[in-house]
């Protein structure tokens, strides 16, 4: 029968050196492209503290949204809440799946430090494993036999005993190392179970948003006319603009000219006495014409980026042939949901020559969005949107999209501007 002690020791080893080979030959088979995406674990942290944040502002915003539209009386307003709630909830849902990732990787990452840490004791804690189970396999009964064996199987018993709480002590990093592998594991499965879960909300949730803009599209499309006759026309001038700069600048004079004719004064009232019109018109021709006012010349209000992205490239930022950069370009996740920055009017929506899908909103006050990069839109000409109106998707692969602001045809920094 074997000692306490030399059982007890047998075990500990046995297990350290059996449960670290295990480690080390079966690794979390989790996605191992989701290296690709971080660097390092310091790199995933950083991108879990940015995709909870994110997560938190969208869902912030989907309950604003919502609100509006349960409070909105016209039926425009209450549609736009709604598609702009729901946008959010899409955008909720990528940074679940940000989330997700993040916290996998981090589980991979101290993984596989574990994992090298048992990989560099094992080969030690294995040969003096072998070692003892061979000196327990030997019968007491040949110990008895030779002479002076039961005297050393005795005496090494007594050392083993002694050296017990050594060993205990020795080995509890290593037990708890091993206790921290299962902790992982378990992590790791729940991590990839919130990523299916965010994924299959995510499809839930693009689903109710595509259908959403196919009702709209039915909507307008009983109520054309000058919606058609804007569309050609912006398509008009897509063609006959040279760059993307000239299409900016041909939209912002036909935005300039329909702010204009919305100012003029509507016709005069016949008045009850004779000669109270002419007084009329005296007076507002001598009248001095209003000064701007600072709310005039306003940026538009709670502007944010179209979608969520890492930033490729700042504003100012030197390119291909040092040409400087007159917008942000964000590598955001494919296929992800891309909104208005800001409230206002579509001017253009659709392919342009070698920028993808575009969106060029008209915001009040001369202030125009440009975003560039869309895989598919939602967005039509002549719509009415608010900050986190659903335009469009990012493309599949590889996508890129790029938000430029102006102001009266200048570019300036978007991010002098988000909230």
């Amino acid at each position: 029968m074997m000692r306490p002690g030399l059982a007890f020791a047998v075990t500990v080893f046995g297990l350290a050196g059996l449960s670290g080979a295990a480690i080390v030959s079966s690794p979390i088979t989790a996605q191992t492209a989701l290296d690709a995406r971080f660097s390092d674990a310091p790199d995933a942290q950083r991108a879990l503290d940015r995709a909870q944040r994110r997560s938190a502002q969208a869902q912030n915003r989907a309950a604003r949204f919502e609100a509006r539209a349960a409070s909105a009386s016209e039926a425009s307003a209450k549609a736009q809440a709604e598609a702009a709630a729901l946008a959010a909830r899409v955008q909720q849902a990528e940074a679940a799946i940000g989330v997700a990732e993040a916290e996998l990787a981090l589980v991979q990452s101290e993984r596989r430090r574990i994992d090298l840490r048992l990989a560099e004791r094992r080969e030690p804690i294995v040969r003096l494993t072998g070692a003892l189970q061979t000196l327990v396999r030997r019968p007491l009964s040949f110990s008895v036999l030779a002479p002076g064996s039961l005297r050393d199987t005795v005496y090494l018993g007594a050392v083993l005993d002694s050296t017990v709480p050594l060993v205990r002590e020795s080995t509890a990093d290593l037990r708890a190392e091993l206790d921290r592998s299962l902790e992982l594991q378990n992590e790791a499965r729940e991590a990839l179970a919130n990523r299916r879960g965010a994924e299959r909300r995510l499809t839930e949730r693009r689903t109710e948003l595509v259908a959403m803009a196919q009702r709209e599209r039915l909507a307008a499309r009983r109520a054309r006319g000058a919606a058609d006759r804007e569309e050609l026309r912006a398509l008009a001038l897509g063609e006959q603009a040279r760059d993307l700069d000239g299409l900016v600048e041909r939209l912002e004079a036909v935005g300039s000219l329909r702010e204009r004719l919305a100012a003029l004064p509507g016709p005069v009232l016949r008045p009850s006495e004779p000669g109270s019109a002419s007084a009329r018109v005296s007076d507002r021709a001598g009248a001095t014409p209003p000064t701007p006012t600072p709310s005039a010349t306003a940026p538009p209000s709670d502007y944010r980026l179209p979608v969520d992205g890492q930033l490729a490239a700042a504003f100012g930022a030197p390119g291909e042939g040092g040409v400087r950069a007159t917008g942000l370009s964000l590598i955001p996740r494919a296929g992800a949901q891309v909104v208005a920055p800001g409230a206002g009017r579509v001017v253009f929506a659709g392919p342009y020559r070698g920028y993808g899908r575009i969106v060029i909103i008209e915001h009040a006050n001369g202030w125009t969005s440009l975003v560039t990069g869309l895989g598919n839109l939602v967005a039509r000409v002549g719509q009415d949107v608010v900050a986190g109106s659903p335009v469009g998707m990012a493309e599949a692969g590889n996508p890129t999209v790029t938000l430029e602001l102006r102001r009266g045809g200048d570019p300036v920094n978007p991010l002098d501007y988000i909230d």
